[in-house]
């Protein structure tokens, strides 16, 4: 049963920093796709940062040079740093991993909200 975890969300002002977590389990991360999600109130969910299967990790626009994404196969986590944050990050986020190469696994979410 795989289960994933986030964690690490909060309420912070312009301009702040927040670093959220995703802990996996039941699920081995070893070259599989990962990365965040984000969905605002009547938004479609978008990806935020992923790492791809070869290692390489993209971002969306909006975030590059302010989030970075970064795992520890070790923990089985997976980080999401958020630096310089706008009010237009406010969403929830949710980490995802995949299952042949597709997003198939999801987290409950952890909510941002930036003022």
């Amino acid at each position: 049963h795989v289960q994933l975890v986030e964690s690490g969300g909060d309420s912070v002002q312009a301009g702040g920093s927040l670093r959220l977590s995703c802990a996996a389990s039941g699920y081995t991360f070893g070259r599989s796709c990962m990365g965040w999600f984000r969905q605002a109130p009547g938004k479609e969910r978008e990806e935020v940062a992923l790492i791809h299967s070869d290692g390489t990790i993209t971002y969306a626009y909006s975030v590059k040079d302010r989030f970075a994404i970064s795992k520890d196969n070790d923990k089985n986590t997976l980080y999401l740093q958020m630096n310089s944050l706008k009010p237009e990050d406010t969403a929830m986020y949710y980490c995802a991993a995949c299952w042949y190469g597709a997003y198939r696994y999801w987290g409950q979410g952890t909510q941002v909200t930036v003022s």
